[in-house]
Formats: structure tokens, C-alpha cells, sequence
């Protein structure tokens, strides 16, 4: 199956900055790819590649606060998705890197440090025993781009949206079976809480009872591994400039899962019916809650969050929805490390 290069997972280099970026998302616009700091030069960084040295940024708002104060160019305001954001012109890419070329790459190459040899040795496990064809699986993240080191995840990406929904289903036996591969113990748990919710006023209580269900993340040799579904480009619903967002404030509702089949893939996906809004900080004096059809989130700790039949207490971003200037609903988007939030509560 073809896959445009630039899209979710895959990561870009600049020509005039040596700057690496990830990638966001599915659909972008003509000139740009809509993409995330990730990477950047520093005299003082602890990873290096081509003889420089780079930092890794985590935190979305430094990221925005260091390309704010060093290379604003690669912010711009996009009227589509009614917000700033973060993207490189397609004219300043040195190189796209690709999770398949990378999972090609590592097979080929002779000599391997532990973490570039247990994610090759992860995608073959899943190959061999999850039934997955060589091209539907890659390694993403700083193995991908050479700028790993000992401690670093295993960042796997699976393509194809029947081929993800079946691999799903197989990870309940390969968990079971010896091979290495493990879900996170007590205190490991209690580790992800922290990166993943750190900040945030969540409990641990709270964060266990989605956490503790997931599949697509575990240890393997010891390492942390993630995993995420991309699905095939005939479900990706249209082109970047047939979609108009419109912010419409914060909000809190309480809402019923009714479809979470696409809460595995990135980005994820929530069907609901909005039962109650419980506070809003909205532009809008009316909303109508039959409108408010989805939850979404280009954040994995938001993926196989909730399943359906389940009631969820959700607040985040209030979006208007157009579509191909016809369909118009409502999304909840969940993107704010410290404020947003998902939580059953049934």
C-alpha cells in the first residue's frame, strides 16, 4: 500500500537550520508540512549526528517558546484549523525519514546498538507472530533518525486500518505468550502517570482505569515500546482544505461512547452522544448537543482511552466542524498536556 511520505510518524530535517521536526497528522497543506520541534543543534546536547550536537525538546510550549525565539519562521497562523501551529515549508526539507526505510535500513545494517536491535527484533516478532507483511511496519522516533540512545523507546508504526484493527486483536496473545514482550508492572505504571499526566490534576486512581487496559505499550527486553496505527490513505476522509475548524472555546461536558473502533489510531477517535455540558468558556451562547459528535486527539495518551458503552467526562478545546462547506457538527480536541482530560466515570 502507497503512503505519501510527510504524513504522522514519519520526521523531517531542514536544510537551512538542521532542525527535526515530527510530523502531525494525516492531511497538510500544499506548501507545508504541518510538524512539531522535536530536535534542534545546541552546543551542549547530548546526542549526535552528522558531528552535531542536538537537544530533544518534549514539552509542546517550549517547543513554541524556542522556535518563537529562534526560528519563527517555521510558525504561521493556519485559517483552516483556526489556530497557530507549527510547519516546514516543503521547499526547506533536506530529508523526510520514513519508518519503513528505517525497520529496512536496521535489517541491512551489520552492527546494532541494543535499542536499534530490540526494535528490529520487536518488528519481526510482530511480522512472524502478529501476521504483519514487512511494509506494514516501521520504526519512527529517534531510532529512526540516528539520534537514540541507550535509554531511549521503541517507537513502532503499524499502516493500514484493517491490518491495525487485526494486529490489535493478536496483542492480547502475544502478551500472553514468552517472548519478551510484557505490559508495565506497578511501579512502572506509576512512572508513565507522572510523564504522561504530570502536572495535570488527574489521580493515579483515575489515570489506572484507562492506563491499565491499553495494548498498544509495554516493555520489551526492557525497553518501553509504543505503538501507533496509521490508517489506510482511502479512510483518510478527504484533502486538508476540504475541513474549516473553528474554535469555539473550552468546554466540560459528559458524553457516551457510542464507536471507539478508531480510538487505536493516531490521530485518535471518539464517537459520542453528549449527554450534559457541564461548563463551557464558550463563543457560542447556544450549543446544540446533539451537534457535539466526536472526541479527537493527535496525543497517544489519549489512544484506546475509553470503549464504548462507557461514559466519559471530557474537557478540552470546542471546535466547529465544516466540511466540503456542507457538513457542519461539533468536536471536543484534546491536545493540552495539563488542562484536557478524559475520564470514565461509570
Amino acid at each position: 500500500m502507497e503512503y505519501n511520505k510527510g504524513i504522522e510518524g514519519d520526521y523531517v530535517e531542514t536544510k537551512k537550520t538542521n532542525l527535526i521536526f515530527d510530523v502531525k497528522g494525516l492531511l497538510h497543506p500544499n506548501d507545508r508540512k504541518i510538524c512539531f520541534l522535536r530536535f534542534y543543534p545546541h552546543p551542549e546536547g547530548d546526542r549526535i549526528k552528522d558531528g552535531i550536537r542536538y537537544k530533544k525538546v518534549y514539552n509542546l510550549d517550549e517547543r513554541y517558546s524556542l522556535l518563537r525565539e529562534f526560528h519563527p519562521d517555521y510558525l504561521f497562523y493556519s485559517k483552516e484549523l483556526d489556530l497557530e501551529t507549527q510547519g516546514v515549508y516543503n521547499n526547506d526539507i533536506k530529508k523526510i525519514y520514513s519508518p519503513r526505510d528505517s525497520l529496512k535500513e536496521l535489517s541491512e545494517k551489520k552492527s546494532l546498538s541494543n535499542v536499534e536491535n530490540c526494535s528490529k527484533t520487536l518488528c519481526e516478532l510482530f511480522i512472524d507472530k502478529g501476521n504483519l507483511s514487512k511494509d506494514s511496519v516501521g520504526i519512527t522516533g529517534s531510532v529512526m533518525i540516528g539520534l537514540n540512545k541507550e535509554d531511549s523507546d521503541i517507537d513502532i508504526i503499524i499502516y493500514g486500518t484493517k491490518t491495525s484493527l487485526k494486529f490489535q486483536e493478536k496483542l492480547i496473545d502475544l502478551f500472553a505468550e514468552p517472548n519478551q514482550l510484557r505490559k508495565y508492572n506497578p511501579e512502572e505504571y506509576k512512572s508513565h502517570y507522572i510523564w504522561r499526566v504530570g502536572g495535570s490534576d488527574i489521580s493515579f486512581k483515575e489515570f489506572m482505569r484507562s492506563e491499565q487496559r491499553k495494548l498498544h505499550q509495554g516493555k520489551f527486553h526492557g525497553n518501553d515500546f509504543f505503538i501507533r496505527y496509521i490508517k489506510s490513505p482511502n479512510d483518510w476522509k478527504g484533502k486538508f482544505y476540504d475541513y474549516q475548524y473553528k474554535n469555539c472555546g473550552r468546554i466540560k461536558a459528559k458524553g457516551l461512547i457510542i464507536d471507539s473502533k478508531d480510538s487505536i489510531f493516531t490521530p485518535c477517535s471518539y464517537k459520542i452522544k453528549t449527554l450534559k455540558i457541564l461548563e463551557k468558556e464558550s463563543t457560542l451562547e447556544k450549543i446544540n448537543l446533539k451537534k457535539i459528535l466526536e472526541i479527537n486527539s493527535f496525543r497517544a495518551r489519549f489512544c484506546e482511552h475509553a470503549k464504548e458503552g462507557e461514559t466519559v467526562l471530557v474537557e478540552g478545546k470546542l471546535e466547529k466542524v465544516l466540511f466540503k462547506n456542507e457538513l457542519e457538527y461539533f468536536r471536543i480536541i484534546l491536545t493540552d498536556q495539563t488542562k484536557d482530560k478524559m475520564l470514565i466515570v461509570n
